[in-house]
């Protein structure tokens, strides 16, 4: 190994001890680079209509920060009273458990689950009044203290003017980079770049818009059907949907169980499989080929890991950077795959007598 590449190891693992070490404070600057990142092939293309660029950014900026605000008004009041309204029901679904399904079950099996279910109840009836019991002693801590408050309010600040300033400077940031790498090695990792935001946009743009359609279809099918908790069911469905399938699939068992104790009728069930039926038409036929195309995606399996692993790690930080890094990792597991298929490691040599050296 050379000195270069030695130093360039040593800088690799200084870079990711710094970021271990700042990570306290790291959260709402990846917030404003994936938000950044989001934005800017709008804001190109409002650019090459004729707009400044900062005038394009200040549009997009406009547009970033009305759409959450309205979601945050409208969403978050409505998720909290069906949340509670959930959690109120939890008692009447666990009796109903206890007393008709765990009986069905025994007869049939003959195994007696009332005793690991009564436990079962317990423990998460336990685990939810310390999680209110938690967010208040929370709430208490940080209204005690005013300098924790005040720098949850900075953090906070900190992502909108972080966000314009970025996708202000956001192709010239690129092309700094660009200038800075030797000239020997340019045109691979620009290469490499390239495929990575491919994957990126698969993700970070096609995947969450998919994600997000699939959400207030979902939310918005069962609640005109009069589903209890359906914009929560929705969203939840909607969110699960990285994963190919298991969106769809949580989304129709939780609806039909509530449709069941809401209702108890066949009807209002195969009204909640005509809501999940019409999703996945729309996604199949609309939403990904709109949205998605012919983009490299991540594998399922390769997402669930990367955002596991990323939380395990750096906590919310990590979340937000496990796909990133993932998609980073398979580019380049694929550049190195290959070049090893084009080595002399992968085409063993012929001997003269016609037998492979081994």
């Amino acid at each position: 190994m050379s000195r270069v590449h030695i130093w360039l190891l040593l800088g690799l693992a200084a870079m990711i001890w710094l970021l271990v070490l700042l990570e306290p404070i790291l959260m709402p600057f990846f917030i404003s680079m994936i938000l950044a990142y989001l934005g800017d092939p709008l804001t190109d293309r409002l650019e090459a209509k004729g707009l400044s660029r900062r005038w394009s950014v200040s549009v997009v900026f406009l547009v970033l920060t009305l759409t959450l605000t309205l979601a945050v008004l409208v969403l978050v009041p409505l998720l909290g009273r069906q949340l509670g309204q959930l959690i109120e029901a939890l008692p009447r679904v666990f009796t109903w458990v206890q007393m008709t399904l765990l009986p069905w079950v025994q007869s049939l099996t003959g195994v007696d689950l009332s005793t690991d279910f009564d436990q079962l109840r317990q423990t998460l009836m336990a685990n939810w009044r310390e999680t209110s019991t938690f967010a208040a002693a929370l709430l208490a801590q940080v209204s005690r203290s005013g300098l924790a408050f005040m720098l949850w309010i900075a953090n906070l600040a900190l992502i909108p003017v972080v966000t314009f300033y970025l996708l202000l400077d956001w192709d010239h940031l690129k092309r700094r980079i660009r200038d800075l790498l030797p000239r020997r090695y340019e045109p691979t990792i620009t290469h490499l770049a390239v495929q990575c935001d491919e994957v990126l946009s698969a993700f970070l743009r096609g995947q969450l818009l998919v994600m997000l359609s699939l959400g207030i279809v979902y939310a918005v099918g069962l609640t005109v059907i009069g589903i209890q908790f359906g914009v929560l069911i929705g969203l939840m469905a909607g969110l699960a949907s990285i994963v190919p399938y298991l969106g769809v699939i949580v989304g129709l068992v939780v609806a039909a169980v509530v449709a069941f104790f809401q209702y108890g009728d066949v009807l209002h069930l195969v009204g909640v499989g005509v809501v999940f039926a019409i999703g996945q038409m729309l996604e199949g036929m609309v939403l990904q080929p709109l949205l998605l195309g012919d983009k490299i995606g991540l594998h399922p399996v390769a997402v669930i890991f990367a955002v596991l692993a990323g939380g395990q790690l750096f906590g919310f930080t990590g979340i937000l950077l496990a796909l990133p890094v993932a998609a980073v990792i398979m580019v380049l597991l694929r550049y190195l795959h290959d070049r090893y298929k084009s080595s002399s490691l992968y085409e063993s040599p012929v001997s003269h007598n016609g037998d492979e050296d081994i």
